[in-house]
Protein backbone atom coordinates (compact mmCIF):
# COMPACT_ATOMS: atom_id res chain seq x y z
CA UNK A 1 0.00 0.00 0.00
CA UNK A 2 1.15 3.36 -0.80
CA UNK A 3 1.12 5.87 1.75
CA UNK A 4 0.86 9.49 1.40
CA UNK A 5 2.67 12.07 4.38
CA UNK A 6 2.14 15.81 4.44
CA UNK A 7 4.72 17.24 6.55
CA UNK A 8 5.37 20.40 8.08
CA UNK A 9 8.71 21.72 9.43
CA UNK A 10 9.18 24.84 11.39
CA UNK A 11 12.70 26.22 12.79
CA UNK A 12 12.04 29.09 14.65
CA UNK A 13 15.71 30.99 15.49
CA UNK A 14 15.22 33.59 18.62
CA UNK A 15 17.96 35.82 18.62
CA UNK A 16 18.72 38.16 22.55
CA UNK A 17 19.78 40.97 20.53
CA UNK A 18 19.25 42.67 16.37
CA UNK A 19 21.46 40.02 14.50
CA UNK A 20 22.21 41.07 10.70
CA UNK A 21 23.16 39.21 7.86
CA UNK A 22 22.24 35.51 8.92
CA UNK A 23 23.17 32.98 6.63
CA UNK A 24 22.27 29.37 6.21
CA UNK A 25 22.08 26.49 4.69
CA UNK A 26 19.03 23.64 4.79
CA UNK A 27 18.67 20.11 4.20
CA UNK A 28 15.07 20.13 4.60
CA UNK A 29 13.77 18.82 1.24
CA UNK A 30 12.63 14.81 0.96
CA UNK A 31 14.54 12.80 -0.82
CA UNK A 32 12.77 11.61 -4.73
CA UNK A 33 13.81 8.73 -6.28
CA UNK A 34 12.59 4.95 -6.73
CA UNK A 35 11.65 4.19 -3.19
CA UNK A 36 9.58 7.70 -2.12
CA UNK A 37 7.95 10.24 -4.51
CA UNK A 38 8.55 14.03 -3.43
CA UNK A 39 4.53 15.45 -4.95
CA UNK A 40 5.62 19.11 -3.67
CA UNK A 41 7.66 21.14 -1.53
CA UNK A 42 7.85 24.21 -0.49
CA UNK A 43 10.07 26.80 1.26
CA UNK A 44 8.82 29.71 3.14
CA UNK A 45 10.83 32.33 5.39
CA UNK A 46 9.90 35.94 7.83
CA UNK A 47 11.85 37.56 7.08
CA UNK A 48 11.22 37.11 3.76
CA UNK A 49 13.59 36.96 0.77
CA UNK A 50 15.11 34.26 -2.03
CA UNK A 51 15.96 30.78 -1.09
CA UNK A 52 18.30 29.65 -3.79
CA UNK A 53 18.89 25.52 -3.98
CA UNK A 54 21.70 23.44 -4.73
CA UNK A 55 22.93 19.89 -5.50
CA UNK A 56 24.95 18.70 -2.25
CA UNK A 57 26.81 15.70 -2.18
CA UNK A 58 24.97 12.09 -1.99
CA UNK A 59 22.51 13.42 -4.64
CA UNK A 60 21.04 15.67 -1.53
CA UNK A 61 19.05 18.72 -2.22
CA UNK A 62 19.98 21.79 -0.48
CA UNK A 63 19.04 25.13 -0.31
CA UNK A 64 20.85 28.54 0.88
CA UNK A 65 19.47 31.44 2.22
CA UNK A 66 21.10 34.82 2.82
CA UNK A 67 18.79 37.53 5.27
CA UNK A 68 21.32 40.51 5.79
CA UNK A 69 18.40 43.23 7.28
CA UNK A 70 18.18 43.51 11.23
CA UNK A 71 16.34 40.90 12.90
CA UNK A 72 15.54 39.44 16.34
CA UNK A 73 13.58 35.97 14.28
CA UNK A 74 14.08 33.87 12.12
CA UNK A 75 11.93 31.50 11.32
CA UNK A 76 12.04 28.62 8.37
CA UNK A 77 8.78 27.03 7.31
CA UNK A 78 9.06 23.97 4.86
CA UNK A 79 5.86 21.81 3.95
CA UNK A 80 6.18 18.46 1.86
CA UNK A 81 4.13 16.20 0.42
CA UNK A 82 5.75 13.05 0.20
CA UNK A 83 4.46 8.67 -0.82
CA UNK A 84 5.90 6.26 0.28
CA UNK A 85 6.09 2.35 -0.14
CA UNK A 86 5.56 -0.65 1.83
CA UNK A 87 8.69 -2.28 3.71
CA UNK A 88 10.26 -4.27 1.41
CA UNK A 89 10.30 -8.26 2.13
CA UNK A 90 13.91 -8.93 2.51
CA UNK A 91 15.24 -12.73 2.87
CA UNK A 92 16.29 -14.02 6.35
CA UNK A 93 20.08 -14.13 5.07
CA UNK A 94 22.25 -13.43 1.86
CA UNK A 95 23.31 -17.15 1.68
CA UNK A 96 26.31 -18.89 1.98
CA UNK A 97 28.60 -16.69 -0.31
CA UNK A 98 27.13 -13.46 1.38
CA UNK A 99 30.17 -11.90 3.21
CA UNK A 100 32.39 -12.82 -0.26
CA UNK A 101 29.96 -11.24 -2.59
CA UNK A 102 30.07 -8.20 -0.33
CA UNK A 103 33.47 -7.92 -0.10
CA UNK A 104 33.39 -8.10 -3.75
CA UNK A 105 31.08 -5.11 -4.84
CA UNK A 106 32.35 -2.43 -2.04
CA UNK A 107 35.04 -2.38 -5.03
CA UNK A 108 32.49 0.40 -5.66
CA UNK A 109 34.18 3.84 -4.96
CA UNK A 110 30.52 5.03 -3.75
CA UNK A 111 31.02 2.39 -1.52
CA UNK A 112 33.73 2.14 -0.28
CA UNK A 113 33.08 5.86 0.73
CA UNK A 114 30.67 4.55 3.64
CA UNK A 115 33.38 1.98 4.62
CA UNK A 116 35.90 4.92 5.71
CA UNK A 117 36.03 6.85 8.92
CA UNK A 118 34.33 9.75 9.24
CA UNK A 119 33.93 12.93 11.94
CA UNK A 120 31.27 11.49 14.02
CA UNK A 121 31.64 7.37 12.59
CA UNK A 122 34.99 6.28 13.59
CA UNK A 123 37.39 3.90 15.81
CA UNK A 124 37.94 4.80 19.40
CA UNK A 125 38.89 2.76 22.28
CA UNK A 126 35.51 3.56 23.48
CA UNK A 127 33.94 2.20 20.75
CA UNK A 128 36.57 -0.96 21.06
CA UNK A 129 35.97 -1.74 24.46
CA UNK A 130 31.89 -1.42 23.86
CA UNK A 131 32.14 -4.12 21.34
CA UNK A 132 34.17 -6.33 23.23
CA UNK A 133 31.98 -5.79 26.66
CA UNK A 134 28.90 -6.68 24.63
CA UNK A 135 30.56 -9.54 22.08
CA UNK A 136 29.25 -7.31 19.19
CA UNK A 137 30.93 -9.66 16.35
CA UNK A 138 29.78 -10.34 13.01
CA UNK A 139 28.04 -13.87 12.37
CA UNK A 140 27.86 -16.09 9.63
CA UNK A 141 25.69 -13.74 7.51
CA UNK A 142 25.57 -10.13 6.81
CA UNK A 143 22.20 -9.44 6.94
CA UNK A 144 21.27 -11.80 9.43
CA UNK A 145 24.51 -10.02 11.54
CA UNK A 146 22.99 -6.07 10.85
CA UNK A 147 19.82 -6.85 12.06
CA UNK A 148 20.92 -8.72 15.02
CA UNK A 149 23.19 -5.90 15.99
CA UNK A 150 20.14 -3.19 15.35
CA UNK A 151 18.30 -5.12 17.71
CA UNK A 152 20.97 -5.62 20.25
CA UNK A 153 21.62 -1.80 20.30
CA UNK A 154 18.20 -1.20 21.18
CA UNK A 155 18.54 -3.43 24.10
CA UNK A 156 21.58 -2.11 25.64
CA UNK A 157 20.78 2.14 24.98
CA UNK A 158 18.19 3.95 26.84
CA UNK A 159 16.37 6.65 24.40
CA UNK A 160 17.25 9.70 26.18
CA UNK A 161 16.50 13.40 24.37
CA UNK A 162 18.60 15.93 25.83
CA UNK A 163 21.27 13.92 27.23
CA UNK A 164 23.64 14.57 23.75
CA UNK A 165 23.63 17.37 21.84
CA UNK A 166 23.84 17.68 17.55
CA UNK A 167 27.86 17.56 17.86
CA UNK A 168 28.21 14.87 20.41
CA UNK A 169 30.91 12.25 19.69
CA UNK A 170 29.66 8.37 19.96
CA UNK A 171 31.56 7.93 23.09
CA UNK A 172 28.92 10.28 24.72
CA UNK A 173 26.67 7.43 24.03
CA UNK A 174 28.97 4.70 24.50
CA UNK A 175 30.07 5.92 28.33
CA UNK A 176 26.72 6.76 29.40
CA UNK A 177 24.28 4.39 27.63
CA UNK A 178 22.13 7.39 26.73
CA UNK A 179 21.55 9.18 23.63
CA UNK A 180 19.11 9.77 20.47
CA UNK A 181 18.42 8.33 17.48
CA UNK A 182 21.56 10.12 15.40
CA UNK A 183 24.14 8.60 18.55
CA UNK A 184 22.07 4.85 17.84
CA UNK A 185 22.50 5.42 13.96
CA UNK A 186 26.24 6.63 14.53
CA UNK A 187 27.01 3.98 16.52
CA UNK A 188 26.06 1.49 14.15
CA UNK A 189 27.33 2.63 10.90
CA UNK A 190 30.65 2.84 13.59
CA UNK A 191 30.22 -1.11 13.84
CA UNK A 192 29.17 -1.80 10.68
CA UNK A 193 32.06 -0.56 8.75
CA UNK A 194 34.50 -2.40 11.25
CA UNK A 195 33.17 -5.61 9.57
CA UNK A 196 33.42 -4.48 5.82
CA UNK A 197 29.80 -3.65 5.29
CA UNK A 198 29.02 -0.36 3.86
CA UNK A 199 26.84 1.87 6.10
CA UNK A 200 25.03 5.67 5.17
CA UNK A 201 23.66 7.80 8.02
CA UNK A 202 19.91 8.58 6.57
CA UNK A 203 18.07 11.64 7.65
CA UNK A 204 14.36 11.90 8.12
CA UNK A 205 11.08 12.21 9.59
CA UNK A 206 9.42 8.95 11.40
CA UNK A 207 5.48 9.48 10.44
CA UNK A 208 2.28 7.64 12.51
CA UNK A 209 1.24 4.33 12.77
CA UNK A 210 -2.40 5.27 11.64
CA UNK A 211 -4.16 7.38 9.33
CA UNK A 212 -3.88 11.71 10.88
CA UNK A 213 -1.99 14.22 11.98
CA UNK A 214 0.89 13.76 14.64
CA UNK A 215 3.55 15.78 16.45
CA UNK A 216 6.98 14.52 15.17
CA UNK A 217 10.63 15.06 15.29
CA UNK A 218 13.39 14.83 13.10
CA UNK A 219 14.57 11.10 12.96
CA UNK A 220 17.68 9.48 11.63
CA UNK A 221 18.53 5.88 10.81
CA UNK A 222 21.00 3.83 9.03
CA UNK A 223 21.25 2.41 5.29
CA UNK A 224 22.97 -0.44 4.69
CA UNK A 225 24.40 -2.21 1.35
CA UNK A 226 24.21 -5.63 0.50
CA UNK A 227 24.15 -7.55 -2.56
CA UNK A 228 21.29 -8.06 -4.65
CA UNK A 229 19.39 -6.28 -2.14
CA UNK A 230 21.16 -2.57 -2.52
CA UNK A 231 20.86 0.06 0.57
CA UNK A 232 18.90 -1.71 3.02
CA UNK A 233 17.50 0.44 5.85
CA UNK A 234 17.68 -0.49 9.72
CA UNK A 235 16.45 1.33 12.79
CA UNK A 236 18.19 1.02 15.88
CA UNK A 237 16.21 3.47 17.75
CA UNK A 238 13.23 1.34 17.11
CA UNK A 239 14.49 -1.73 16.27
CA UNK A 240 12.54 -1.97 13.04
CA UNK A 241 13.30 -1.93 9.25
CA UNK A 242 12.65 1.38 7.22
CA UNK A 243 8.92 0.74 6.37
CA UNK A 244 6.51 3.36 5.01
CA UNK A 245 6.90 5.42 8.19
CA UNK A 246 10.28 6.10 7.58
CA UNK A 247 10.50 9.61 4.86
CA UNK A 248 13.98 9.89 3.90
CA UNK A 249 15.49 13.69 3.55
CA UNK A 250 19.14 13.06 2.70
CA UNK A 251 22.25 10.46 3.16
CA UNK A 252 25.86 11.31 4.11
CA UNK A 253 28.42 9.51 6.21
CA UNK A 254 27.42 11.25 9.19
CA UNK A 255 24.79 13.56 10.36
CA UNK A 256 27.91 16.02 9.78
CA UNK A 257 27.09 16.08 6.05
CA UNK A 258 23.57 16.26 6.42
CA UNK A 259 22.28 18.24 9.23
CA UNK A 260 18.66 20.18 8.72
CA UNK A 261 20.46 23.52 9.23
CA UNK A 262 24.07 24.75 9.83
CA UNK A 263 24.33 28.49 9.45
CA UNK A 264 25.97 31.64 11.07
CA UNK A 265 25.21 35.40 12.05
CA UNK A 266 26.39 38.79 12.58
CA UNK A 267 25.77 40.22 16.35
CA UNK A 268 26.27 40.29 19.54
CA UNK A 269 23.62 37.70 20.36
CA UNK A 270 22.43 34.46 21.76
CA UNK A 271 20.53 32.33 19.79
CA UNK A 272 17.98 29.67 20.40
CA UNK A 273 16.06 27.53 18.08
CA UNK A 274 12.75 25.21 18.61
CA UNK A 275 12.06 23.06 15.77
CA UNK A 276 8.46 21.96 15.04
CA UNK A 277 7.44 18.86 12.95
CA UNK A 278 3.92 17.36 12.29
CA UNK A 279 3.08 14.94 10.03
CA UNK A 280 -0.04 14.24 8.68
CA UNK A 281 -0.81 10.17 7.69
CA UNK A 282 -3.02 9.30 4.62
CA UNK A 283 -4.03 6.34 3.19
CA UNK A 284 -4.13 6.18 -0.97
Amino acid sequence: MITRHAIEHTLDFRYSAPVHSSVMTLYVQPLQDRRQVLLDFAIETDPDGPVFTFDGPFNNKGHFLDRPSPHERLVVRTRSTVETGPRRNLPDSLGSDGWERVKTGVCDPELGLMLQPSPFVRPSPALDQFIHTHDLQAGDDPLASARELSATLHRLFEYTPGSTAADSPIESILETGCGVCQDYAHVMAAIMRTWGIPCRYVSGYLGPDAAGAAPAASHAWVECWFPDLGWTGLDPTNDSGDDERHIRVAVGRDYGDVPPTRGVFKGSARSVLTPEVTVTRQET
